[in-house]
């Protein structure tokens, strides 16, 4: 079971969610809204570049992600493509690490009143605010748009992985290739799924899990992660939990 519905405000995260104009080429596109960080004291929802800041050409809607646009929940794909359908609960913030970084993630900053400031996340619950380094046939869990919380394990880590992206929602293709990621469990896409991309990746203990990575690509074998670390200091961004 997804989680593609309307929060009543102050949502958790862990839900559908997106960028409001990334509809482009006759399609919309959304992700997951994973979790929150910390910024220097200013809470951020924290997902995918491709989810938030993805639309990198001018092409079929007219305009490339800036710093500002609104950052949705639901996503579009759960609105039928139409924004005034779903609710303002940030503003993004452009990092560009696609193009900086060894990461895909991606900040908006909470708009006042929207998210729950804990840290809450649907089928998991408060984190913890620690994280914790990923090893091999480790437990963990997720919440994500498509599939919900689900279960998986570390099946690799160090892993060289070439993900395949677009330029805009139904775009142009390009490539870009990872180094020392997390390799996870995905049969049959029971784990991850199109429109998870974002999703927090923690223990998959009952209590305050610390986080391990954020997923953001996978095929019918292999879900991936990118490691916590990397993508907090890419951020200068801490986990808010408990």
């Amino acid at each position: 079971m997804g989680y593609t519905g309307e929060q009543v405000p102050p949502i958790s995260l862990g839900t559908t969610g997106g960028w409001t104009y990334d509809l482009a080429n006759g399609y919309c596109c959304s992700g997951t809204l994973g979790a929150l960080v910390s910024i220097g004291g200013v809470q951020h929802i924290l997902s995918n570049n491709h989810v938030l800041e993805g639309d990198t050409v001018t092409g079929g809607n007219g305009r490339i992600a800036q710093t500002g646009d609104p950052i949705i929940q639901p996503g579009l794909v759960d609105v039928g493509c139409a924004s005034y359908d779903a609710q303002t609960v940030g503003t993004l913030v452009k990092k560009n690490s696609l193009n900086l970084s060894n990461t895909d993630c991606a900040i908006a900053k909470v708009t006042p009143g929207k998210v729950r400031t804990d840290g809450n996340i649907l089928g998991i619950g408060i984190i913890s605010k620690g994280t914790v380094g990923a090893s091999l046939y480790q437990k963990v869990k997720k919440s994500g748009r498509t599939t919900g919380t689900t279960h998986g394990t570390i099946t690799g880590l160090n892993a060289t992985v070439k993900v395949t992206y677009t330029k805009e929602c139904a775009g142009a293709i390009w490539y870009k290739t990872f180094t020392g990621q997390i390799v996870i469990s995905n049969p049959s896409y029971t784990f991850l799924n199109s429109g998870d991309s974002g999703s927090l990746m923690v223990e998959d203990i009952a209590t305050y899990p610390r986080s391990i990575g954020l997923l953001f690509a996978g095929n019918s074998s292999q879900a991936f992660a990118n490691p916590i670390g990397p993508v907090l200091s890419f951020l200068g961004a801490t986990m808010v939990g408990h």
